[in-house]
């Protein structure tokens, strides 16, 4: 039976920030690799080149977001099989997403043909861009393994409470990739080709550092290897009940964004352009409060396998804490730094002025925004992925495409008032839901 000291010591700040702090660190090197594939692309002699890896950016982005129940999935499942102390699940956890990212990295390379022409038809970019696009397809795509295999590892890992890992695999995936990109593409004049292949050796080397991690993590935990078990379909069920929430989840977010680009196009170049600026205030404050997310997401589910009521609600009440601390804080720095930050971003006048129009939405977001983004974090620790499919996609078609419509005539202030109402619908929906789980003590493994 654990008592309150204990809880006190496993649910610490101490214990908050040793997950926190690393996956911080490793959400700040992310960007860097996208960083250098503008700056190696943007100093070359045609626009073209930038144009055709920004195209394939995206396309790249949505698919493996779309995916990333891999590693969403895989924590929580992990992190209760690590606080029920049951070895024989926590190999399993291991082993049954790793099968399934196998597969579906297959099934990409197999349909990588059909997948390139539907996106490039979708964005349809210049002839010229579109040409080089396909290079840059054909050969990003074979990193797909390594990225699907990636996002299990870093998800088992942190279930495992252990971020050292995921931090050793992103910084060296980010610093391959920068110097792999440098010597192709500046060294061995490869462009396009060049930028595609350093991301795809960074992913495999990426794959490397995390299986030394994993084997040292299941050497530590005794695995018991039950090979008839991982080929019997019946035990996927629970897998792909949390994955396929998951997925919904992800595509209702995904879309969300995606709205907000389409009309901001509507409203012109500028509003585009402006909105594309602020999104970067956004992304930046989500890297930090994802780190706290992740802790959240590991002890919380330590809490569910051990039964452990009391670890859970310390863990969901000091999380909560760092978040709104580190939420108030963007805040103020936006406030006082907002308008400087729009010009290090842009240099063009008609892009600063229009964005600096909306930055009081920016100014409001971490506040309003922060508790969804933790409650992700609580509800994938206590495997509730069909929960949080229900809100997000409630919060989209109640919430945010309804607010969008009734208000279109403010303009890109309403693109704002949506956002801003979904993220306090996921946040207010997360919460009030928890609560009353909590109270019928439906929190159990």
């Amino acid at each position: 039976m654990t008592n309150s000291a204990d809880n006190q010591h496993n649910f610490s700040h101490r214990a908050i920030w040793a997950i926190a702090l690393p996956m911080m660190l490793s959400g700040m090197a992310t960007p860097l690799v996208g960083l250098v594939d503008t700056a190696v692309m943007g100093h070359l002699e045609s626009p073209v080149f930038l144009a055709a890896v920004a195209a394939n950016a995206t396309i790249f982005s949505v698919l493996f977001m779309g995916l990333n129940f891999l590693r969403m999935g895989t924590t929580g499942v992990t992190a209760q099989a690590y606080g029920s102390s049951d070895h024989a699940r926590v190999t399993e956890s291991f082993v049954q997403p790793l099968l399934l990212a196998a597969i579906l990295a297959v099934g990409l390379l197999l349909l990588q043909v059909p997948l390139r022409e539907t996106a490039l038809w979708i964005l349809r970019p210049s002839a010229e861009t579109v040409a080089l696009a396909r290079i840059y397809f054909d050969i990003r795509i074979w990193g797909a393994p390594a990225v699907l295999c990636n996002l299990v590892i870093i998800g088992w890992l942190l279930g495992m409470q252990n971020a050292r890992g995921p931090l050793a695999m992103v910084v060296t995936i980010s610093l391959v990739n920068v110097g792999l990109d440098l010597w192709f593409v500046l060294g061995l004049q490869m462009t396009v080709a060049g930028v595609a292949l350093a991301t795809v050796l960074a992913e495999f080397a990426g794959l490397l550092v995390g299986a030394v991690f994993v084997r040292a993590e299941l050497q530590l935990h005794k695995p018991i290897w039950e090979f008839k078990r991982y080929a019997e379909l019946s035990r996927y069920g629970a897998l792909f009940n949390i994955n396929s929430n998951l997925f919904l989840r992800s595509m209702a977010l995904l879309f969300t964004f995606a709205f907000i680009t389409a009309q901001g196009a509507r409203l012109g170049d500028a509003i585009l352009a402006a909105n594309a600026v602020l999104m970067n205030f956004l992304y930046f404050m989500a890297y930090a409060l994802d780190g706290i997310a992740h802790a959240a997401e590991a002890l919380t589910g330590k809490a569910v396998g051990a039964r452990n009521r009391q670890g859970l609600e310390i863990a969901v009440r000091r999380t909560l804490l760092w978040s709104g601390g580190f939420a108030a804080l963007f805040c103020m720095a936006y406030f006082t730094a907002g308008s400087s930050i729009i010009s290090l971003l842009s240099d063009l006048t008609v892009i600063r002025e229009t964005a600096e129009t909306y930055l009081p939405w920016l100014i409001a977001a971490p506040l309003v925004s922060v508790w969804c983004f933790l409650y992700d974090g609580v509800y994938v620790g206590i495997t509730r992925a069909r929960e949080m499919r229900i809100v997000m996609v409630s919060a989209t078609l109640l919430v945010f495409l309804p607010t969008w419509y009734l208000f279109s005539g403010w303009g890109n202030h309403a693109l704002w008032l949506a956002l801003m109402l979904f993220m306090a619908a996921r946040g207010i929906g997360m919460h009030v839901w928890y609560r009353r789980m909590l109270r019928r003590n439906q929190l159990a493994a």
